[in-house]
């Protein structure tokens, strides 16, 4: 019998049924594990021991039954997700003490399916950084190479998975945050519609671009979280009234006769050459498969990167704007005046990438920039959604790259913020345009995971699942494991 850890969502939910093993016996062996490996991935901020235990002996006093699939299971949680009575930083220096008094929405549905949240996961600065070196606290490393970056800014929730240290984690993208991650550390990642998740108690980077989504080893199980988590929330003014479908009932496999999409722009320059191939691998995988691959053009999704910068930066030195020193949060100690205190508390209390980008973000919205920087981005925003739904007029699927290279090197391109910002080229249009996106293991490229992207149409989740289930089926990719994992260096 393979270890607790390595089991999927179904696997350990059939043994708490069985009572095989109970809630408590499973939590404490995450915990376990926990300890175990966090001295080589460093992927949490914090670790709720007593409270997960104590939840799990509640738990086991009720008893589990068939249908509460997810009742007594281990999750994580990105710590820009409020918690309330858990900690939570945005791993960032100015909320360093900042202890919520409520849940998100998220967590209410977390809770309320039985989910036992075990920590807070590390991650970017406000979600802002594509490789979790921006953490005030700690720098995460990759599951597969502890010498490479998890990706970011869900590099916390992307490694805890792919190491086994949780099966479930919860992220957040605003720009690939979750799919970039993904792609690194070789498991699956979801980035639903935008609308499908309540941000009702998400830490806000870009408010028009950020969602929730689950990271799991398999897609099933990201399917059956999913379901748990999406929903309307009315205190969410961007919540859609959709219904909500059960995603891994539905799960088929079968995609005979289905239309998908390779854009020709998400092959070209920038992608490196074994990246490339896996893909292509992928494809024809699709079509040995029964679904029809044919090559489309994106023209305007060359301009995502800088439609994204302009957007989410402006929408985040808005956001950021209540963080001064005087409600919650850090305050300078060195101050004679009001103004001191918030241009001290600010100046220390956010890093460089943050400052950064609030910087980048003023600038554009300013008087006499406006119309050049921020109206402009709106437009072109839109070209590149109307590229999106041109492309989907035919084809029911897009697939390419999730990134355009594997995991690189901790410290090779912290210093060089373009080049770090060019890494998202692939996953940003499809936040720009508010679609759902996808993030599966489709091979390796020098012994680091590649991650396959998967585009859909607005709110149809399902048709995404249902072909990465099929892909998944007809391979073995999500098998691997990484030596930390008991697994075999690639």
């Amino acid at each position: 019998m393979s270890e607790l850890y390595q089991k999927s969502l179904s696997d350990l939910h059939d043994l708490l049924v069985k009572k095989e093993i109970s809630a408590t016996e499973l939590t404490q062996a995450t915990l376990d594990r926990i300890e175990k490996v966090e001295p080589n991935v460093d992927a949490f901020l914090s670790v709720t021991k007593s409270s997960a235990l104590e939840q799990a002996e509640k738990i086991d006093q009720e008893g589990i039954s068939e249908s509460e699939l997810l009742k007594g299971l281990p999750i994580g949680i990105k710590d820009n997700i409020v918690t309330k009575g858990i900690l939570t930083t945005a791993a960032s220096k100015i909320l360093h003490n900042f202890n919520p008094i409520y849940d998100a929405t998220v967590m209410e549905r977390v809770k309320s399916t039985g989910l036992i949240t075990v920590g807070k996961l590390n991650m970017d600065e406000f979600a802002m950084g594509g490789s979790t070196e921006n953490s005030s606290f700690k720098q995460t490393k990759n599951a597969w190479n502890h010498t490479k970056v998890p990706g970011g800014s869900s590099g916390g929730s992307a490694a805890a998975v792919a190491s086994g240290e949780v099966p479930l984690s919860l992220g957040s993208d605003t720009g690939g945050s979750i799919r970039q991650p993904a792609s690194f550390n070789g498991i699956v990642g979801m980035k639903p519609t935008y609308g499908r998740v309540s941000r009702f108690g998400l830490i806000a980077f870009a408010s028009s671009l950020d969602q929730i989504g689950p990271l799991t080893r398999n897609v099933r199980d990201n399917a059956l979280a999913l379901t748990a988590i999406s929903g309307f929330d009315e205190k969410d003014g961007t919540s859609a009234k959709r219904e909500v479908p059960d995603f891994a009932k539905y799960l088929n496999g079968d995609i005979q006769g289905m239309k998908i999409a390779l854009p020709k722009e998400y092959l070209g320059e920038g992608i490196d050459e074994k990246v490339k191939q896996r893909i292509l691998e992928a494809a024809e995988t699709f079509r040995k498969l029964g679904a029809t691959v044919e090559e489309v053009s994106l023209p305007h999704s060359k301009y995502g990167v800088a439609v994204y910068y302009i957007i989410a930066s402006s929408e985040a030195s808005s956001n950021l704007q209540r963080f001064d020193g005087i409600r919650y949060g850090y305050r300078t100690e060195q101050h004679d005046n009001l103004e001191e205190v918030y241009v001290k508390s600010r100046t220390e209390g956010f890093g460089e990438e943050v400052k950064r980008r609030i910087m980048l973000g003023t600038f554009s919205l300013s008087a006499g920039y406006y119309d050049a920087y921020f109206k402009k981005a709106g437009q072109v925003r839109t070209l590149i959604l109307q590229d999106f739904q041109k492309v989907f007029e035919t084809y029911d699927l897009i697939i390419g790259p999730t990134a355009p290279t594997v995991a690189y090197d901790l410290g090779s391109n912290i210093a060089d913020p373009i080049t770090m910002y060019l890494s998202d080229l692939l996953t940003i249009p499809v936040n720009l345009a508010g679609l759902p996106g996808m993030s599966i293991p489709a091979g390796f490229s020098d012994g680091l995971p590649v991650g396959l992207q998967i585009i859909g149409k607005h709110f149809d989740e399902q048709t995404m699942y249902n072909a990465a289930f099929a892909f998944e089926n007809a391979t073995a990719f999500h098998k691997e494991l990484p030596s930390i994992m008991g697994g075999v260096a690639k």
